[in-house]
């Protein structure tokens, strides 16, 4: 027996589809909605009918934007660092801007080799990375340290090669507060292997 009307039951149902949501956090999140419709639901219904129409896919590097290029691509300044960080997808872009990495640009290739999914480097941007790449110093690989990820780093690494251009990797190990108890063995092994002089 229904408790609302369908089209409550239709908002709780794509909420419930969001990261992070489930049934039950869906349905307190539309409760709220519903509770502030005047301040809360309107503008949120207003702003994600601007958002449908204005988003678009950055031509340049692949970030998520109003503009294409996006504003990461079109700032001047950025240009100077040399720097091309290189990332699977838009929420590692947004990480590393939210961290103040610096004045660098960004290229995001929609995800990792995956065979077993069916995932290839034809369904990813490595070509068009590939074509950036001779415009900056370094390229810096930033893909999750996953069996995916490092082996489309090996097959980034090993497409740019010829070209001569530094190719660098994020280190991986003990994080910052972290404790070495509660480490597993794979991070602290990779913490040893990438230790620095002090």
């Amino acid at each position: 027996m229904a408790t609302t009307g369908p089209e409550i039951e239709q908002l709780i149902q794509l909420l419930a589809r969001m990261p992070g949501l489930g049934p039950r956090s869906a349905r307190r999140a539309v409760l709220h909605l519903i509770k502030k419709k005047d301040s809360l639901m309107i503008p949120l219904s207003a702003a994600l009918d601007r958002a449908v129409a204005a988003v678009t896919e950055c031509s340049v590097c692949g970030n998520v934007d109003t503009v294409s290029p996006c504003h990461i691509c079109a700032d001047p300044r950025r240009a100077e660092s040399g720097l091309l960080i290189v990332v699977e997808d838009v929420s590692d872009l947004w990480a590393l801007e939210r961290a103040g990495v610096g004045s660098v640009r960004y290229h995001v290739l929609g995800g990792v080799l995956s065979p077993l999914d069916g995932v290839g480097p034809d369904d990813l941007s490595i070509d068009s990375l590939i074509h950036r790449a001779p415009e900056f110093t370094e390229v810096v690989l930033a893909v999750n340290a996953t069996v995916e990820g490092q082996t489309t780093a090996h097959y980034i690494t090993d497409r740019l090669q010829p070209s001569g251009i530094r190719v660098t990797r994020l280190a991986h190990g003990v994080p910052v507060g972290g404790e070495l108890d509660y480490l597993d063995e794979g991070t602290l092994s990779q913490a040893l292997k990438a230790r620095t002089l002090i």
